[in-house]
């Protein structure tokens, strides 16, 4: 069975945070993190390890890569 996986967005909201609050806590402008949740294909493996943390959601959940909508 595949595992589900889910946007930075979307982990980040169901943690309660906002962009802001979300993007102090990881020591970053609000912008990085907006530009991020866009698309995560390059954000580094510290950086996922400590949004893991903050979202308090294994790094394997969560989805790296460009996100689109239809």
């Amino acid at each position: 069975m595949d595992k589900v996986q889910i946007t930075l967005e979307a982990a980040r909201h169901n943690a309660g945070y906002s962009q802001k609050q979300a993007a102090a806590h990881l020591g970053i402008h609000y912008q990085t993190l907006a530009a991020w949740e866009r698309d995560s294909s390059n954000v580094g493996i510290k950086t996922i390890e400590r949004l893991s943390q903050l979202y308090q959601i294994p790094k394997d959940y969560l989805f790296f890569g460009l996100e689109f909508t239809l």
